[in-house]
């Protein structure tokens, strides 16, 4: 298998070079961009020495916290582009938690692509997965808490993809990365990647197919997102993982329904509801094979500031979080203060 992938990997890059030019006269372009978020977390709980938190990047209790800082810059020349994404914080550590200790920590994304033809583009590098509704960067979501799909992977992949436009509002995307979360791989193992996506005539509803797997590895996944009116929108998310890898064993299944509400331009609010199933109870949510979350999120806009604030209610089908007298309970409620700025 990795003689074959080697193989491919090699025409590839053949093909690469045989369509390589010089051209003086093509006019590169270079943008920048980048994000500032920070906020204010606290479960009323209030746990001794604990923070009740279960989910990704949220892991403080009656403390302000810098979420992330980001820079990224896009580079651009005829057929070839190069991405370099950087992220500095709680965040990006949590995102790139296999390299934290590294230089390669600070890496949310960095890749180069070809443009083969107009229907055909090659990358190589980190991005992040295909896989999920929510996203790393803080604005790119509305709700500012991380659901427990999210939280339990995959975040990103390392290796080689090709995104191929199938017409119309139809593309594939196939690759084949390192293990999920290695920028170095940690063995010889590759996963294959898919993603399946298409949309309306309008582009108001659209719909993704994810995969991901390799040995021991399974995953599908499926998105779908629609616009009802000028002011209501639905987003769904579901996933199914299975993972047999080294002494690892585990099965669970997510489901995030999002429903999204903007009564006016400066104004929106987000109800998500997430549920996670881990059937094979692994240490994944601290013992607890059921978990259901409810969170209500507010976004006020002021120019390029959004300011989330944010009520989130998680119960577990066992006493897994902690009272403030330090007994066990089944469910707990934090409340969120986000600022989250982009440029």
């Amino acid at each position: 298998m990795l003689k074959k992938i080697s193989a491919a990997s090699i025409g590839i890059l053949g093909i690469l070079s045989l369509n390589a030019q010089t051209d003086s006269s093509k006019k590169a372009t270079t943008t920048f961009s980048g994000s500032v978020d920070a906020y204010y977390r606290y479960n009323f709980s209030n746990p001794p020495g604990g923070t009740n938190n279960l989910t990704s990047f949220t892991n403080s209790q009656n403390s302000f916290e810098l979420g992330m800082a980001s820079v990224r810059i896009d580079h651009s020349i005829g057929k070839v582009s190069a991405t370099v994404d950087l992220g500095f914080g709680k965040r990006a550590q949590e995102f790139s938690y296999n390299d934290v200790g590294t230089t390669l920590s600070g890496v949310k994304q960095a890749y180069v692509s070809f443009a083969a033809s107009d229907k055909v583009k090659f990358t190589i590098g980190k991005w992040a997965t295909h896989i999920g509704y929510e996203l790393l960067d803080a604005y790119a979501n509305r709700n500012y808490s991380m659901s427990y799909g999210f939280s339990y992977g995959p975040f990103f992949h390392t290796g080689l993809k090709a995104d191929i436009s199938l017409g119309g509002k139809s593309a594939l995307m196939l690759g084949v990365a390192n293990p999920t979360d290695y920028v170095s791989a940690p063995n010889s193992t590759k996963v294959l990647l898919a993603q399946f996506s298409t949309a309306s005539k309008n582009d108001k509803w659209k719909a993704y197919l994810n995969f991901q797997g390799g040995t021991g590895l399974t995953q599908f996944d499926l998105v779908v997102t629609g616009a009802l009116t000028d002011k209501f929108g639905i987003g769904y998310d579901g996933t199914l993982q299975d993972s047999k890898i080294g002494t690892e064993n585990s099965s669970w299944k997510a489901h995030a329904l999002y429903l999204n509400f903007d009564p006016t331009k400066v104004f929106g609010l987000t109800l998500r509801a997430d549920y996670f199933d881990d059937r094979k109870l692994s240490p994944l949510l601290g013992g607890a094979n059921k978990m259901f979350a409810t969170t209500l999120s507010g976004n006020v806009h002021v120019d390029h500031l959004t300011i989330i604030p944010e009520l989130r209610l998680d119960n577990a089908k066992n006493a897994v979080f902690t009272k403030g007298d330090g007994t066990a309970t089944k469910s707990t409620m934090s409340f969120i203060l986000a600022a989250v700025y982009t440029f």
